[in-house]
Order: C-alpha cells, then sequence, then structure tokens
C-alpha cells in the first residue's frame, strides 16, 4: 500500500535539502568575494576605436555587509581619475551587481572566472563598449 505520511515526509526534506543548497551556494559566491582585491587589470574595448588597458589602479573591498569601497586611481590620455566611492553590492555564481559606485564600475557584471584569489568579470556600458575587470588578492 501507499503511505501518504512518508510519501509527504520525503517530499518535504527534499524541497528543504534542495533551499538550503541553493541558499548555501549563493552565499558562498558572495562570501568568496569579502576581502580587499587589487584591481590588476581594467580593459575597455570598443569595435570602433582603440581598446584602453589600465593595469594595477588601486583596490577595491566588498565588506561582509554588502557595503563597500574602492580606491581607484589612473591616468587615461592625459586626465588624471580618482575614484574613492563606497558602494553597494550583491552577487549569485553569475553576477556581481554594484550600485553607487560611481559611473565605471557601477553596474552588473557577469562572472567570467571566480576563484578564491582571482575574479575576471566583463560588462557593457550600453555605448558599444566592453569593460573587463581582473582582480587578484
Amino acid at each position: 500500500m501507499f503511505n501518504t505520511n512518508n510519501f509527504t515526509m520525503k517530499t518535504k526534506f527534499s524541497v528543504i535539502t534542495l533551499c538550503v543548497i541553493g541558499l548555501s551556494s549563493i552565499l558562498s559566491c558572495s562570501h568568496q568575494l569579502v576581502g580587499t582585491w587589487n584591481v590588476d587589470k581594467y580593459e575597455t574595448v570598443s569595435l570602433d576605436q582603440q581598446g584602453i588597458s589600465l593595469s594595477n589602479i588601486g583596490t577595491i573591498t566588498f565588506q561582509g555587509n554588502y557595503k563597500g569601497e574602492k580606491h581607484i586611481q589612473y591616468k587615461v590620455l592625459g586626465i588624471q581619475r580618482n575614484d574613492n566611492l563606497g558602494f553597494d553590492w550583491a552577487a549569485n555564481e553569475n553576477y556581481v551587481s554594484i550600485k553607487n559606485g560611481g559611473a565605471e564600475f557601477s553596474k552588473t557584471w557577469i562572472i567570467l572566472e571566480s576563484k578564491r584569489n582571482i575574479q575576471r568579470w566583463k560588462s557593457t556600458d550600453g555605448n558599444n563598449q566592453v569593460q573587463i575587470l581582473h582582480l587578484s588578492k
């Protein structure tokens, strides 16, 4: 005979297990970002213009409370840029979103590579330019 109590219990256990696994994978991606990262390379690529590649331009810090700070300094075409703004952030296994952090970094980034000590992301500005960000701890 079919025992409905046993079936219901197994179904509840399966749903709870899936929720725990899903939540832990999201939290582990976020937890992996917490800390200070060196901005090893920041590239801007355009179809119709020469790309720009900047190396070792500063640090970006992701705090456990989903806040962060950038300390970025670079010079492009003789113009000095300093970006020392705070930001809010969110992440999952595929994307990192930085909000309120200035025009260059405030966007959703696609995660290309995510390891304990290396991050590589890609995004676009909506104007035919692609940005690629290389971070390391």
